[in-house]
């Protein structure tokens, strides 16, 4: 599986595919994108500032997405880049019939467009939900460039991979059919989640994610888990780099491993979580629930960082 994901990645990175027109942008993608949004009037500034943001698997075009949760998020956290590392719009559920768009999910496109235009660099790194837009490398749209890979580097000089991963994610390359069933039992699993937790908030107990119980508890999902981990990791190392940054298994992580960092920003279906950088490179895992709530952090860089180590080397 080694051998056979990181010439994937090089493919796809080089690819100039045109577009059928069934794997185009979805029209309610292309129509938001391409409209002039006005400024908000009065809006405010952000209450905090950082150097950089991270966000991934938001999955626009779902019911579970939490559009109003990052909203609030978003007017809260400012940040001089934004990185969208994949399935920020679910190309997938799109594609199937009765499209769901509510205009929160508009107003999520909107801010991110109206952050670009203010100066803050926005940065897509497409995942396999919204793969539609990986041919776009290197192109900008609204003010957000599009890039399939994208490095990093920290105030503090490490420097971070940043990929979606599911590259990484051998069902994904090799069985795509088994993809899509294992989505259509995630959605199924995530409509039986939502009728669970209206009971539960009636009898006063907290949010509780079904899906989330099962992944952690099924056996070949944590080996799956930890596989994906290795192998980012791995390709991590392979370019020289400190660490990696990803999402696409929606499970929020931030550790140190033998001098390697591995990020995973979570998702805005359930776990509502970031990943940011701080002006000094002091990373931290984030959670939002009406508020920032701190869930990991790891601190700048003390001595030289692993890549440039590497390169004195050579």
């Amino acid at each position: 599986m080694r051998g056979m994901a990181i010439p994937t990645l090089s493919r796809m990175m080089r690819s100039s595919v045109v577009l059928s027109k069934d794997d185009a942008p979805p029209a309610a993608m292309r129509a938001t994108a391409s409209a002039e949004f006005p400024d908000g009037a009065g809006d405010a500034e952000p209450a905090v500032s950082w150097r950089t943001l991270w966000l991934s698997d938001i999955h626009l075009g779902t019911r579970d997405c939490k559009a109003p949760q990052l909203l609030e998020f978003l007017r809260h956290c400012g940040a001089d880049t934004i990185y969208l590392v994949g399935d920020i719009i679910d190309g997938w559920q799109l594609k199937k019939k009765g499209i769901y768009w509510p205009q929160s999910h508009n107003d999520v496109v909107q801010k991110l467009l109206r952050k670009a235009r203010k100066g803050t660099r926005v940065v897509f790194v497409p995942g396999n939900h919204d793969e539609f837009a990986r041919p776009y490398d290197g192109l900008h749209f609204g003010g957000i460039e599009v890039l399939n890979q994208v490095r990093h580097v920290t105030a503090d000089g490490r420097t971070l991979l940043i990929v979606h991963g599911d590259l990484f994610d051998s069902v994904v390359l090799y069985a795509k059919w088994l993809a899509h069933l294992g989505d259509a039992a995630y959605m199924f699993t995530l409509k039986l989640n939502r009728w669970l937790n209206h009971a539960r908030l009636r009898l006063g107990l907290p949010y509780w994610s079904l899906s989330q119980y099962l992944k952690h508890k099924v056996k070949a999902a944590v080996n799956t888990i930890s596989s994906f981990e290795t192998l980012l990791s791995d390709e991590a190392r392979r370019q020289q780099c400190d660490g990696v940054v990803c999402g696409h298994i929606h499970r929020a992580e931030l550790r140190l491993d033998e001098g390697q960092i591995y990020a995973n920003c979570g998702d805005w279906v359930e776990s509502l979580t970031a990943l940011a950088e701080d002006a000094d490179g002091r990373l931290k895992l984030l959670h939002w629930n009406a508020g920032l709530q701190l869930l990991a952090e790891l601190p700048p860089q003390a001595v030289a960082p692993l890549a440039a180590t590497r390169g004195a080397r050579a």
